[in-house]
């Protein structure tokens, strides 16, 4: 099963899409879409919706993920945030996938056992999971990647527990 995982922001959404078979996973690919700060929000808005249909359509993903929006000390990244993950859900709902959302910490534990994990334990982790020689860059790719084996693990645990 491919599953996507996004890391959402307006300047910059990770992406990640890993397999995960019985026997573990693999990365298949992962980067970031940047949208140029200077061009209108809706220019922005129909960019990162065309660059997220164009992965769905390549990939072909059976499920996808995406880090939550969480509320911090600057409004408007939070505000930033909330506009790309609003555009990614629309992308993932009209492609028919089944979505999920976690919050950043719930990755964290997910991944590393702590909700407070930083960064770069996370991106070791990441690597070592998915058997590359070094973290994905840039880091947004490595923490949707995180997003999506969170989903992953978090599928598992479900079926195991039905």
């Amino acid at each position: 099963m491919f599953v996507l995982g996004i890391d959402p922001g307006l300047t910059r959404t990770g992406y990640g899409i890993i397999e995960a078979t019985g026997s573990g996973e693999r990365a298949v690919a992962a980067g970031a879409i940047r949208t140029d700060p200077s061009q209108p929000l809706g220019a922005r808005f129909v960019e990162l919706a065309r660059d997220l249909r164009a992965i769905v359509n390549d990939y072909q993903p059976q499920a996808a993920a995406i880090e939550q929006v969480f509320v911090n000390n600057n409004r408007q990244t939070a505000m930033s945030v909330a506009r790309a993950s609003g555009v990614a859900l629309l992308v993932l709902s009209e492609a028919g996938l089944e979505t999920a959302e976690y919050t950043p910490s719930a990755v964290k534990l997910a991944l590393t056992g702590s909700g407070g994990a930083d960064k770069q334990q996370m991106q070791r982790v990441v690597a070592m999971r998915l058997a590359l020689t070094q973290a994905p860059q840039p880091a947004d790719a490595a923490d949707a990647l995180a997003v999506a084996l969170c989903h992953v693990q978090h599928r598992s645990l479900i079926a195991r527990m039905s």
